[in-house]
């Protein structure tokens, strides 16, 4: 891999924003477009783009494959539960207006959850994925 430092200084501050663009979506998709799908798209695209300037060997080093099947299955075990509690709280499953004092509480935070549980899915998905082509061949 050839050390390009025009695309290390410019990919080293483009990095955190990306990032920092992935949480505005994530939490913004309560009030408007957005949600946990883009968002986890937007993360692992970062995480991606750090793995294509700095190597994919640094990339296993920041968030390793086995920690990355971990947050796979939190965020779906995390979607499903909500379902659950919501079970367990008397109503039909992922009916979030239990969660709240009022029924407009309990969807923002039932929504909220859910919406975090599929961004970190997708996001560990998606680099589960991209590590898997990208690793081919190596020992």
């Amino acid at each position: 891999m050839t050390h390009n430092l025009i695309l290390r200084v410019v990919a080293k501050p483009l990095i955190p924003l990306i990032m920092l663009f992935g949480l505005y979506v994530q939490f913004h998709g309560d009030f408007g477009p957005g949600g946990g799908f883009q968002a986890g798209v937007i993360f692992s695209a970062a995480i991606i783009l750090y793995a294509l300037v700095f190597g994919l060997d640094l990339a296993e080093k920041i968030i390793p494959r086995s920690v990355l099947h971990i947050l796979a299955s939190l965020g779906v075990l995390l979607y499903a539960g909500v379902g659950i509690a919501s079970l367990m709280l008397g109503g039909n499953y992922l009916e979030y207006g239990l969660f709240g004092e009022t029924q407009v509480a309990g969807q923002h935070l039932g929504i909220l959850l859910v919406e975090v549980g599929v961004g970190i899915t997708v996001a560990s998905v998606m680099l589960i994925l991209f590590f898997a082509f990208a690793g081919r061949g190596r020992p």
